[in-house]
C-alpha cells in the first residue's frame, strides 16, 4: 500500500507540471491582450503599455512562466486584475459560501439515490420498475433551468417556505434558511440520472453467477441485494462519485448565480467575464489538483470496499 501510495504521487508531479503548462500557454496564445480588455476601449497605446509593465505582461514569456510556476508552489497567485484582491484571499473567503451548498447536494445524492436504485433493482421488471424508469426519464430531459423557476416559484413565492435569493455571516442561518432551496433543486436535477445509473451497476451484478449460487443455497432476495450485491456494486458507485466530487465546485456555477450565492463559483464567472486571469489559473490548477487527489483516495478505497482488488 505504501509503495503503491509513493509511486501514485510521484506519477501526478508530470500530471500537474503537463497541466500547468497547458493551462499558462492557453492563457498566453489563445487569451487575448489582458492589457488591452483592462484597459477598455478608450484606452491610448501609452496606457496599454503601461498596464502591460505593471503586469509583468512585457517579460519573456519563460520568466512569466517560471514567476507561474512560482505562484503555484507557494500558493501565493498574486491579486485579481479586477478588485486587486488577493486571490488566496478570494478563494478563502468564497469557499465556505460553495461548500455549505454543495457539500449537502453531493451528501443528499448520494444517500437518496443509492437506496432507490436499489428498490427499483429489487422491484425489476414490474410496473413500478417500468414507472420509474418513464418518470426519470422524462426528468432527466427538463432544463435546470425549468427546476429553478418552478421551485422558487412554489416553495418561495406561492408557500414562503424559503427566500429566492440572500445570504448572510451565519454559517447555520445560511444552512437552515438560505441554501435549502438551492440544496432541493440540485438534489432533485441529479437524482433521477444517479437513480439509473446506480440500478444499472446493480442489475449487472443481479447477472452474475455469486447472485444464482445465494439463492440456490436459500438466502432472499433482499439479503442478497444488501449484504453481496450492494458491495459489488459499490466500486462503480465509488467511481462515479469521484467523478462527480471535482464538479461540485464547476456545478455550483448555475445555482450561484440563480441564487445570488456568494461563492466560488459565481467568482470565476466574474472573472471569465472580466478577463481576471489569475484568478481563472488559479481555479483551474486547483481543480486539476483536486481532481488527481480524489482519484488517488478512490482507488485506496477500492482495496477496503473489495479486499480482492490488487493495488498495483
Amino acid at each position: 500500500m505504501a509503495a503503491y501510495l509513493f509511486r501514485r504521487l510521484w506519477q501526478m508531479i508530470p500530471t500537474l507540471l503537463g497541466v500547468v503548462l497547458l493551462v499558462f500557454f492557453l492563457f498566453k496564445w489563445f487569451g487575448g491582450d489582458p492589457a488591452e480588455v483592462l484597459g477598455g476601449l478608450n484606452a491610448s497605446a501609452e496606457q496599454v503599455q503601461a498596464i502591460r509593465e505593471q503586469l509583468g505582461l512585457n517579460k519573456p514569456v519563460w520568466e512569466q512562466l517560471l514567476i507561474f510556476l512560482k505562484q503555484i508552489v507557494t500558493f501565493d497567485w498574486g491579486k485579481s486584475w479586477a478588485t486587486n484582491e488577493s486571490v488566496s484571499s478570494l478563494f478563502a473567503s468564497r469557499m465556505p459560501a460553495t461548500l455549505t451548498v454543495m457539500l449537502p447536494i453531493l451528501i443528499l445524492e448520494v444517500l437518496l439515490a443509492i437506496p432507490f436504485a436499489l428498490a427499483v433493482a429489487y422491484m425489476r421488471g414490474s410496473k413500478i420498475d417500468r414507472a420509474v424508469m418513464i418518470f426519470t426519464t422524462v426528468a432527466v430531459s427538463i432544463s435546470l433551468l425549468v427546476y429553478v423557476i418552478v421551485f422558487q416559484y412554489f416553495f418561495a413565492f406561492r408557500l414562503g417556505w424559503f427566500p429566492v435569493q440572500g445570504w448572510s455571516d451565519s454559517f447555520w442561518t445560511n444552512l437552515s434558511t438560505y441554501a435549502p432551496l438551492p440544496i432541493f433543486v440540485a438534489v432533485a436535477v441529479a437524482l433521477s440520472p444517479y437513480t439509473r445509473l446506480y440500478r444499472t451497476f446493480f442489475l449487472d451484478e443481479i447477472g452474475h453467477d455469486y447472485v444464482r449460487t445465494a439463492r440456490a443455497k436459500g438466502l432472499t432476495e433482499k439479503t442478497i441485494l444488501l449484504k453481496h450485491v450492494l458491495r459489488n456494486a459499490m466500486i462503480p458507485i465509488m467511481t462515479n462519485i469521484s467523478v462527480a466530487l471535482p464538479h461540485v465546485f464547476v456545478g455550483s456555477f448555475l445555482l450561484e448565480v440563480f441564487f445570488s450565492i456568494p461563492g466560488l463559483g459565481r467568482e470565476i464567472l466574474l472573472a471569465v467575464n472580466r478577463s481576471d486571469y489569475p484568478v481563472i489559473q488559479a481555479f483551474a490548477i486547483y481543480i486539476a489538483a483536486l481532481t488527481m487527489v480524489v482519484n488517488l483516495i478512490t482507488d485506496l478505497l477500492y482495496k477496503l470496499v473489495d479486499p480482492r482488488v490488487v493495488l498495483k
